[in-house]
């Protein structure tokens, strides 16, 4: 009976079980001191990180907000035809693409470049008159485009692999699956017939030259 009486006042005292708590709150101790203190993003070691990663952050943010006015200005001339819907699912990505890079570039306190009234205009431009020559000439644009990102977004990822992987580890995922997503748009454009449009290769060529010169400049201005 004296030992029922003391289980039952253990019971009482200890309605939740202090024993199991204190076990469990061993257990997680080592994960919050493993988690990561930032985001995507880690705070910069020095002024030349700080400009490498800002660099980094300006020209993405800048690539894809002109790719977003190039599908715009392909959606104004070929929004109702048969090509529409497939344009306006590239589109959407890009928009996912922009979303992420303002939400990191305002975290991070890094300023958007400069031009980007310059690439409203431009970017829109481009997608429109591309379309003006009909589903293959904005196929070709889509094609020239995506792939100056891709390889873009390919030579940084060899730069933050060779400086430190582990420290990169969520920036790296974030540009490769955006770079994947450029991919996959480049080639749904040559499956579209964008090598059929008279001229292909002298209009890639142009748009290409132009991206590189705007992917030199946003990384600065």
């Amino acid at each position: 009976m004296h030992r029922a009486a003391r289980a039952a006042l253990h019971d009482r005292s200890d309605p939740v079980g202090l024993t199991m708590i204190r076990r469990s709150l061993r257990c997680r101790v080592p994960l919050q001191l493993s988690s990561r203190a930032y985001g995507i993003v880690p705070p910069p070691r020095d002024s030349e990180e700080k400009e490498m990663l800002d660099q980094i952050l300006r020209v993405d943010h800048a690539g894809e907000y002109g790719a977003n006015r190039i599908y715009a200005g392909q959606m104004a001339v070929l929004g109702r035809s048969s090509i529409g819907p497939l344009i306006q699912e590239m589109w959407d990505q890009e928009k996912k693409h922009l979303a992420k890079f303002n939400e990191i570039l305002a975290e991070n306190r890094v300023r958007p470049t400069a031009l980007l009234p310059l690439w409203n205009i431009a970017g829109f431009a481009l997608g429109a008159s591309s379309a003006l020559l009909g589903k293959e000439g904005a196929m070709a644009c889509t094609v020239a485009v995506e792939e100056s990102i891709s390889e873009h977004y390919n030579s940084q990822i060899r730069a933050l692999m060779e400086k430190d992987p582990e420290r990169y580890t969520e920036l790296l995922q974030v540009i490769k699956e955006f770079r994947d997503d450029e991919m996959e748009h480049h080639d749904t454009g040559l499956e579209h017939d964008a090598e059929s449009v008279p001229g292909y290769w002298l209009l890639k060529t142009a748009i290409q030259l132009g991206c590189k010169a705007a992917i030199l400049v946003s990384q600065r201005v």
